[in-house]
């Protein structure tokens, strides 16, 4: 009795995970609710068959189903999409960073100098950081994005409070060029391939 609620348990966690993050890789997974080994882990996320839907991006994407959505009570209705990718990575750096408790995904910055939407945010030791994913987005898009971030640290919208921008982008040549619009701003700037 007590195994199979454990196992129940587990399965909440994983349904949670992906009620907040949309969409999460096998390996992701793996690594959120400590699904020991790949068999393991593709084991267990079979027996959930009935409450997940997934497709191959390089390794098994994993979304609710709608039977999944109904258990943990979610609204929000995700499908296979080429998009996925771009949570994927975000995901990544959720990970990364030790899954922070004050981590906001989508969140709109409004201020006189200008708005701004990033990927996420999170507050960790009174730093604000500000996640931005580049999945074959426009660098020009990229470049204005940066501008703003510019206009709003130098019209002091984040207050006193130190601010870090984290990109994630896909190559070498994309990394590079984020660098050059970063000059000047504190900034890091990964590869998804960092991260497995």
């Amino acid at each position: 009795m007590q195994k199979y609620a454990k196992r129940e348990q587990k399965i909440d966690a994983v349904l949670q995970s992906l009620k907040t993050l949309h969409y999460l890789s096998r390996s992701q997974l793996q690594t959120l609710h400590d699904l020991k080994g790949d068999r393991n882990a593709q084991k267990f996320l079979k027996s959930m068959d009935e409450y997940l839907n997934s497709f191959r991006d390089g390794e098994t994407i994993y979304y609710l189903s709608k039977e999944g959505r109904e258990r943990i009570n979610c609204s929000r209705v995700t499908k296979k999409t080429t998009t996925a990718r771009h949570y994927i990575m975000r995901n990544a750096l959720y990970i990364a960073f030790s899954q922070p408790e004050t981590w906001k995904n989508e969140q709109r910055i409004r201020h006189s100098a200008a708005t701004i939407v990033c990927d996420a945010t999170f507050t960790v030791d009174g730093t604000r950081y500000l996640i931005e994913v580049d999945h074959e987005q426009k660098m020009t898009v990229n470049k204005s994005k940066m501008e703003k971030y510019q206009k709003l640290i130098e019209a002091n919208a984040f207050g006193s409070m130190p601010v870090q921008i984290i990109w994630m982008t896909t190559s070498e040549y994309r990394r590079r060029q984020l660098e050059k619009f970063c000059d000047g701003l504190d900034a890091q700037i990964f590869i998804i391939t960092d991260f497995q």
